[in-house]
Parts: structure tokens; C-alpha cells; sequence
């Protein structure tokens, strides 16, 4: 299973929302690469990093800072954040992106989303499927939807998509564990490889997502906050 840290970034620094809600946000760092690097000797891989400002703004934001990760590092980076035209997803591989997440796009235009997956393939394109009481969101989550996200995420695999990322918003940032249920149930009806993320507190709720076959686990808040030490991620790696 892959091992994912995230990195959050709002005005080019590394912060941290609560429940995906902007008000919530705690900056960590204002050098986002010193914490890619510090990632990176601890023997880490991948690198879960999404441009907030670019989510809400609906436009690819904080590029600069993709760049310089990709540039002075060797993690695999997923990018999403403002995944919303031609010229974003461009950006985004352009800066040094090795797959990049859209799910908001996959939500309100499938057609532009398929297009992508056909130019760009399903090995370099993940789609977010985050959601609020299993009903996804969209827009840095500030738009809510009636679509299931166990119907949402079949209807695409079905299309040719192999990887998704699923957060429980409910559990974003809470440090109370990760959905185990939610992916269970995904898991059950789906051959996709999941990426779990949100409300990830520990190696034990790691080990547990492994278990049930996730394909990846993003950790975020439990990192900054002292709750997982990167030298116990990296037995894992």
C-alpha cells in the first residue's frame, strides 16, 4: 500500500483545514519544499499535494509550488485543486505532476473528465471522489450533490478509471479515525484501486486500511500534529 503524506497549500504555505473548512486553517509551514524534503529523508515516495486556493478559485493557483517540489525532489507527486479546464490539468503536468486528481470536473462535466482519461490515461488520472454523508462534493467541498459516491465511483471504473481517492469530509482533520465502513463498502462493490484520506490517526488505522485493500493512504493532520512519527511511516513504506 502506498504511504501518501499531504501537503496542503493557501497563499504558497503548507496549512491544514478542519472538515475542509476554510475559516479552520492552521499554517504548519511556510516553506512547503523544506516539508516535501523532510518527507523525502524519512524515505517516503509520494506526495499527496493540493492547492486550495486553486479549489476554490477554480483555477490552477499555486503551480509555483508543485514546481519546486518536483524540481528539487524525487517524490511522486498527486496533484488536484482547480482541475477544472484544458489549460489546469496542462499546469499541472507540466509543473512536474505524476498523476493528478479531479473530481469536481468528473461531477459537472463527465464528458471533458473521459476526455482526459483517454489523452492522458488511467495510470496518471485519479478521481476525487470526496463526499459529506456519502453524497459527493465538489469545489474545495463547498458545493454539496445528490450522487452516491459508491455509484459515482462504479459508473466510472466502469469508464476505465483505476484509481480514486475518497475523503470523508465528516472526518477530515478530526484525528478520529479514517471511514472504514465508507471504504469497506466501496471496496465490496468496486475493483478500484482506493485511496483512503481523511481522519487517519494512526499506524493502527493504517494497518487496517491495508487490510481491507486500500491501494493508498493519505496522511495529513496526523503528521503535523505529532499523532504519527515519520519514522514509523517509514517501516510501512
Amino acid at each position: 500500500m502506498r504511504i501518501i503524506p499531504a501537503i496542503d497549500i493557501i497563499n504558497g504555505k503548507c496549512v491544514r483545514l478542519t472538515k475542509g473548512d476554510y475559516a479552520t486553517q492552521k499554517v504548519y509551514n511556510e516553506n512547503p519544499l523544506e516539508i516535501a524534503k523532510t518527507f523525502e529523508d524519512y524515505g517516503l515516495k509520494y506526495l499527496h499535494l493540493v492547492d486550495l486556493d486553486g479549489a476554490k478559485s477554480k483555477n490552477v493557483v499555486n503551480h509555483k509550488v508543485l514546481n519546486d517540489i518536483a524540481s528539487n525532489t524525487s517524490l511522486k507527486i498527486e496533484f488536484g485543486g482547480g482541475i477544472k479546464s484544458n489549460e489546469a490539468i496542462s499546469i499541472a503536468f507540466e509543473n512536474g505532476a505524476h498523476q493528478v486528481i479531479a473530481g469536481s470536473i468528473a461531477a459537472s462535466n463527465p464528458e471533458l473528465f473521459l476526455t482526459w482519461l483517454s489523452f492522458y490515461g488511467n495510470d496518471k488520472l485519479i478521481l476525487g471522489a470526496d463526499c459529506k454523508n456519502r453524497k459527493i462534493a465538489t469545489n474545495g467541498w463547498l458545493e454539496s450533490s445528490e450522487t452516491d459516491v459508491v455509484n459515482f465511483i462504479k459508473k466510472y471504473e466502469k469508464e476505465g478509471v483505476q484509481y480514486a481517492i475518497c475523503t470523508d469530509i465528516a472526518k477530515d482533520g478530526m484525528l478520529q479515525g479514517a471511514a472504514i465502513e465508507l471504504y469497506e463498502d466501496i471496496l465490496r462493490q468496486s475493483n478500484i484501486n482506493l485511496i483512503a484520506s481523511g481522519g487517519i490517526t494512526s499506524i493502527e488505522d493504517i494497518k487496517k486500511l491495508k487490510q481491507i485493500g486500500c491501494e493508498g493512504a493519505i496522511i495529513g493532520k496526523a503528521i503535523y500534529e505529532g499523532k504519527i512519527n515519520l519514522k514509523n511511516l517509514k517501516t510501512l513504506c
